[in-house]
This record gives structure tokens, C-alpha cells and sequence, in this order.
């Protein structure tokens, strides 16, 4: 069984913070997942500085095994890691070639702000057992 995989947000962006509670939903224990925002000191010291830099605005996996996964790849690790339904949804998108997949992460994410909005706190409200799964 794999480790715990952080999976990291644009702390600013409505429609990431609902990917972080589809996930906390799924992974209740928190085994799977520990989150923290792009804009945090816990992504800043567990990705290298030269990756940092190539990284688009989008979600990103850095996986236990240490692979990072960007755009739609860290979303299908994300689905296929709950499990379950939507371990077949992720497998479902992953026919799709990636440049597809890619394209379409892509086109949501330019209208992102302007659908979802955008959050001014970087974590949104919680319990304190909760919170305890979340680094800066």
C-alpha cells in the first residue's frame, strides 16, 4: 500500500478548494492524503526549486513513491487513489490522450476565478481534526 501523498491547491482559487473537500471527503482518516496550498512554505521545501519553476497554476501531486503529477495526471492519481466508482473514472479519463486532457484542464482552469471565485483565506473552514491534515 502506498504511502501519503500531498496533493497541493492554489489556496486562492474556488474551484481547488472544492477538489481538496471532494478529497477530505473520500479520505476521512486521512491516510491518503495530506493537502497544502501552492502558496505555502510546505511546497516551497518539498519540491526542488528548478521543478517549482516549471510548474503551470494547477493541481499538483507529489506522489509518496516521489513523482510530481500536474493537471489532469494528478487529478486521475487523485480519483484512482479514493478508489472505488471513481477509480474507474479515473481510468475512464486516462484514454484520453494527455495532450486532450491537458487542453481541457487547461480551458477550465483560465475561467476558474471567474466561475468558482476566489477565496481570500488559504484554507477554508474546518474542524481542528481537519485542520491537522493540512501543512503551510
Amino acid at each position: 500500500m502506498p504511502g501519503t501523498d500531498y496533493l497541493f491547491y492554489d489556496g486562492t482559487c474556488g474551484l481547488c478548494h472544492g477538489a481538496v473537500k471532494f478529497a477530505m471527503k473520500r479520505d476521512p482518516d486521512g491516510t491518503l492524503f495530506r493537502l497544502a496550498p501552492l502558496q505555502g512554505t510546505t511546497f516551497e521545501r518539498l519540491i526542488d526549486p528548478a521543478t517549482r519553476a516549471a510548474i503551470p497554476d494547477s493541481l499538483v501531486m507529489l506522489t509518496s513513491g516521489g513523482d510530481v503529477l500536474l493537471r489532469s495526471d494528478a487529478t486521475i492519481y487523485l480519483l484512482r487513489r479514493i478508489g472505488g466508482g471513481w477509480s474507474a473514472l479515473g481510468a475512464a479519463i486516462a484514454i484520453v490522450p494527455r495532450a486532450i486532457r491537458d487542453a481541457a484542464y487547461n480551458a477550465i482552469a483560465t475561467v476558474r476565478y471567474r466561475i468558482f471565485g476566489r477565496k481570500q483565506d488559504l484554507c477554508p473552514v474546518m474542524t481542528p481534526d481537519e485542520r491537522k491534515r493540512f501543512d503551510p
